[in-house]
């Protein structure tokens, strides 16, 4: 069977498709054909180096994916050969609170990843997809969307009526967007093209605001909700945007710390403490989360964004498409 590596060095040229032995599911394992993956920011960061600059090589990247059982180890009873599954983010973490042991666990970022034609598990660490979605919709939910839902529901405990401010138009962000309508929320959006804003406003976002045109768009946000502020916001862009999202969060309101896009750097911690504001790291969820996420979106019939399919063999062009910024939700491949 085929896997990527990457070998050598860091870069997405060093992403080599190998020739591996057919692996074989072991005591509660379980051993999935693939049928789908999708990509995250942190898959570009771990191939470029950025995420784990220690990173032993050679390592199969990707975190994400769904597959079919096509067999199953000795003591295995929560699925069944057939049953379409996706891996969770982190195996060891499957309710409860986190832990270190838990996080090490993660797929594709230390711990093998799911950038493979046939993938082994632990059979705990596998959810069955909702039925309605197709492999290539079900690949995204492993992760973005599972962080968003514990940004907004688990942690967040978003209520209809609140409003919800996503920044961009990545995998997460739409996810914040969806789940936020799904409650009866509002949602804002900021973006710096016209174009993915008109998308996220078809998608039932009230409002969109182009960041490059509107650099001070914490105070805009703040005068859209009547100089009150928002009561969420998915905070992927880190240190060069959580200033103007403290700007247009309200008092009391919670900050989901996501993603660091937009790089490194100080931010004065004084609003935070001025407006008794909840900054909460999100490092994904637990199988827990990924379940009741699932039913919700069973209930709702929500289909998640995709941007576009490759097949599995231009796994490079894929992170390329990401690298450039191009992407309107989840990039995603498919066998073939």
């Amino acid at each position: 069977m085929k896997a990527y590596e990457l070998q050598g060095s860091f870069g997405i040229d060093s992403l080599v498709l190998a020739e591996r032995p057919m692996p074989q599911p072991g005591v509660g394992q379980v051993l999935l054909k693939m049928r789908a993956w999708s990509l995250n920011y942190r898959d570009l960061m771990v191939v470029n180096g950025r995420y784990r600059p220690n990173l032993r090589l050679p390592m199969t990247p990707l975190s994400d994916g769904v597959g079919e059982v096509a067999g199953v180890g000795q003591g295995v009873a929560r699925v069944r050969p057939g049953d379409r599954v996706a891996g969770t983010f982190m195996p060891k973490w499957l309710d409860g609170e986190p832990s270190e042991e838990k996080a090490r666990s993660a797929l594709g970022g230390g711990e093998t990843g799911m950038a493979a034609e046939y993938v082994v598990l632990d059979a705990d660490a596998v959810v069955p997809v909702p039925e309605h979605l197709t492999d290539a919709e079900a690949a995204t939910l492993p992760c973005a969307g599972v962080t968003a839902w514990h940004a907004l529901v688990g942690s967040g405990r978003l209520r209809p009526g609140d409003t919800v401010l996503t920044l961009g138009t990545g995998g997460v962000s739409l996810f914040g967007l969806q789940f936020a309508k799904l409650a009866g929320a509002r949602v804002i959006v900021t973006s710096s093209s016209d174009e993915k804003l008109a998308r996220a406003l078809d998608l039932g976002a009230s409002e969109g605001i182009n960041y490059r045109t509107v650099p001070e768009w914490g105070r805009l946000v703040r005068e859209l909700t009547d100089g009150v502020g928002v009561d969420h916001v998915i905070e992927v862009g880190g240190a060069g945007t959580l200033g103007q999202s403290l700007r247009a969060v309200r008092m009391g309101g919670q900050i989901s710390l996501i993603g660091v896009l937009s790089g490194a750097g100080q931010v004065d911690p004084t609003p935070i403490l001025m407006k008794n504001v909840c900054v909460q790291g999100i490092f994904v969820g637990s199988r827990a989360m990924f379940e009741s996420m699932n039913r919700a979106i069973a209930q709702h019939r929500m289909r998640p964004v995709v941007d576009r399919v490759f097949p599995f063999g231009e796994l490079r062009d894929a992170l390329r498409r990401m690298e450039r910024g191009a992407h309107f939700g989840k990039i995603v491949l498919i066998p073939g």
